[in-house]
């Protein structure tokens, strides 16, 4: 039995290495040619002075202002759109919106209405509204120099850096500047241009979570009321096994409509942030 045993682990396993055998073959075969078309003379130019297998990346003329080779810009501008998201939430009006839209469905008590997609587009939209004149200042001081190739991307960046610091800077509180300049122990500077985006990104985002916490514990307070009406009722009247929620549900809903909540919200959000 241990002998049959032994010579049927054996077979096994000659049979996988015939199943397998095939498939490296395959490989082995794709590897050889892609090598061999590689390594084929006469199928590229080698620029002078370099040898045949080294890899040239220009990054043009920086002291006459070029630009960044064609193959160097596609990969930072595809890094840039990997991080989009993150500079979307945290340098602009993005974070406080949600937030306010997201306690705001939450107060009302409305479960998934609307839903996730709904109110990201709308605060999409409204981020839209209100960065429309940054975007436009950057538009028009650093990305069409930069592609007229009048100006380098440090000094591109730099511009582009401008009129979000001020946007950021007129939202910010002084307490979170502090902060920041402490935890990273530097000395607070002259002129608050002068402040690196390291302290202000961060600075910004604090006073915009604390900002849209305050929103919706003031959007809260009426929808709580009636709650507590609601409920103070069917105790009352000893309805105890109806659930609230079910009865005061239709009452938030009218309220928010009758008083116009969404031209209301929205109006107040846009205000708060070009008024400063």
């Amino acid at each position: 039995m241990r002998t049959l045993g032994v010579d049927r682990i054996q077979t096994d396993a000659k049979g996988k290495v015939h199943a397998l055998n095939p498939r490296l073959k395959y490989i082995i075969c794709a590897t050889l040619l892609a090598l061999a078309l590689l390594a084929a003379p006469g199928q590229a130019q080698v620029p002078a002075g370099a040898t045949p297998n080294s890899v040239n990346l220009s990054l043009g003329d920086m002291d006459g202002g070029a630009r960044l080779d064609v193959a160097v810009e596609i990969v930072l501008l595809m890094t840039l759109l990997s991080v989009a998201p993150a500079l979307l939430i945290l340098l602009t009006s993005f974070t406080r919106i949600i937030i306010v839209l997201g306690f705001l469905r939450q107060a009302m008590g409305t479960n998934q209405m609307p839903s996730n997609q709904i109110l990201i587009g709308l605060a999409l939209f409204l981020t839209v509204v209100i960065m429309g004149p940054v975007f436009s200042e950057i538009n028009d001081n650093a990305v069409q120099p930069y592609l007229a190739e009048e100006i380098t991307q440090q000094a591109a960046l730099e511009q582009a850096q401008a009129p979000l610091r001020t946007f950021m800077l007129e939202q910010v509180r002084e307490k979170d500047i502090a902060l920041f300049l402490e935890l990273t122990n530097r000395e607070p500077p002259d002129d608050p241009d002068d402040l690196s985006m390291m302290i202000v990104v961060p600075s910004f985002v604090l006073g915009e979570l604390k900002m849209a916490f305050q929103i919706g514990f003031v959007l809260f307070l009426p929808f709580l009321i009636i709650d507590m009406v609601v409920a103070s009722v069917l105790m009352s009247m000893g309805m105890m096994m109806l659930p609230p929620v079910l009865i005061s549900l239709p009452f938030k809903v009218l309220l928010f409509v009758l008083v116009d909540g969404w031209y209301l919200i929205v109006r107040s959000l846009v205000m708060a942030f070009q008024n400063g």
